[in-house]
């Protein structure tokens, strides 16, 4: 088991072996809680709200993969010729 050693600023190393694991990359955020006497390490994701979709949005793109599994749209091809037409 490895062991990491507590620096001046408080500052861990998690070693490589564990952030290949898991995927962790310099930069990347984490959530450390205590649980139990433990301190607990978990990868977190930290998303902008404006990447958010609405509930609306949501919709719109639900409609949306629906009616292309379908087959309820038209090719490029087709939308060129009608608007050339």
């Amino acid at each position: 088991m490895p062991i990491s050693k507590l620096g001046q600023r408080r500052q861990v190393v998690i070693p490589k072996e564990i952030c290949d694991n898991l995927g962790l990359e310099v930069g990347d955020f984490v959530e450390v809680v205590q649980d139990e006497g433990q301190v607990v390490i978990k990868p977190k994701q930290i998303v902008d709200p404006e990447d958010m979709l609405s509930p609306e949005e949501e919709g719109m793109v639900r409609e949306g993969i629906d009616e292309i599994e379908r087959g309820d749209f038209i090719t490029l091809d087709e939308l060129d010729h009608e608007l050339d037409g």
